[in-house]
């Protein structure tokens, strides 16, 4: 795979089915690990809502709403003088050129296509990148600050 996969092993991987049906599922799980690693609840909210914007882009862009295609959700720690949450999705949809990722104006006022803005606007790092095999891949980050890294670390040995 191009790109960079989740450091070391993943503490979480999940693979799931090309279903709306399992978003919420996913949302509410991304949210709740999030929280175990220490961010607050507006945080975890973004990293729930970019997690959900990825996977219906999949589903919609990427396997042209087929319902019974795979997503693979790879989920650890960010480490370091930084803690965090690094998110991997792969799938093995259509493939596009990465730079050719983004959203729509925001002044073109319609419904839908700010998927891209809004995973951009919640995580700290955002990377697209052709899996080598077909389908595409998208490594989010999102970091928390050295003091609410610090408080979490002491809550989690307290």
């Amino acid at each position: 795979m191009k790109g960079r996969p989740v450091a070391g092993d993943p503490h979480v991987k999940i693979d799931m089915l090309s279903q709306p049906r399992y978003l919420a599922g996913a949302r509410a799980m991304i949210a709740s690990l999030a929280r175990r690693l220490g961010f607050g609840e507006s945080d975890c909210a973004h990293v729930a809502l970019a997690l959900d914007e990825a996977l219906c882009n999949v589903i919609k862009h990427g396997y042209e709403k087929r319902d019974d295609q795979h997503i693979w959700i790879s989920v650890g720690p960010l480490e370091g003088q930084c803690c965090g949450i690094r998110i991997l999705v792969e799938d093995r949809g259509r493939q596009v050129e990465p730079a050719d990722i983004r959203s729509r104006q925001l002044d073109d006022i319609r419904p839908g296509g700010l998927g891209v803005h809004i995973i951009h606007q919640g995580m700290d790092h955002v990377e697209y990148a052709k899996r080598d095999g077909g389908g595409m891949s998208l490594l989010m980050e999102k970091r928390q600050s050295a003091a609410v890294a610090s408080a979490a670390a002491r809550k989690e040995t307290a």
